[in-house]
């Protein structure tokens, strides 16, 4: 008996192991994800130049700087859903707020938003991601919420490509890995 006990207990011990393996593998996944996810974006606020920030491909869409905000605070939303950290504040919609709109200011926002998600990430709990979160209509597991954030700055930051191309240059080469 005594031996079994000790069997089990060893087996116990490996799975615990795995278990904390594989939550570093997951932050350790995203985290590189995410940090990839940021030098790229800062590529593309790098190539749009600083007085074409408010350039916007046709009356009815979002500026550059527009799309930029709205990628900053997506990302802090799902991420919060995502790891269950504080969300931060930027006050109003940035979109909106005419003081965000400067090559300055959504560099501070964008950097802020792709910080406070790797910091998150990294400090998240990952036993936590088949819980439910989100509000309303909007309840999902955390780790979907994680996945459309990435989801969701990419998706801004590829339609800012033709705003790009539309002022004559060309964008950054695309990082997959």
């Amino acid at each position: 008996m005594r031996k079994q006990m000790l069997i089990l207990a060893i087996m116990l011990l490996a799975v615990a192991g795995t278990k904390a393996q594989l939550a570093d593998s997951i932050k350790a996944y995203y985290i590189k994800d995410w940090e990839r996810a940021k030098a790229y974006t800062k590529e593309y606020l790098d190539a749009m130049p600083k007085d074409k920030y408010s350039f916007r491909a046709q009356d009815s869409i979002r500026t550059f700087a527009q799309q930029m905000l709205h990628l900053s605070q997506g990302i802090v939303g799902f991420i919060a859903n995502g790891t269950g950290a504080q969300r931060i504040s930027f006050g109003q919609n940035l979109e909106q707020r005419a003081t965000a709109q400067s090559a300055d200011s959504v560099l501070y926002f964008v950097t802020t938003s792709y910080d406070y998600a790797i910091e998150s990430i990294r400090n998240m709990d990952v036993s936590k991601l088949t819980e439910t979160a989100g509000r309303g209509n909007f309840m999902f597991s955390r780790l979907v919420w994680l996945n459309k954030a990435f989801e969701h700055q990419t998706h801004h930051r590829g339609q800012t490509t033709i705003y790009i191309r539309l002022v004559g240059i060309k964008p950054p080469n695309e990082k997959l890995f």
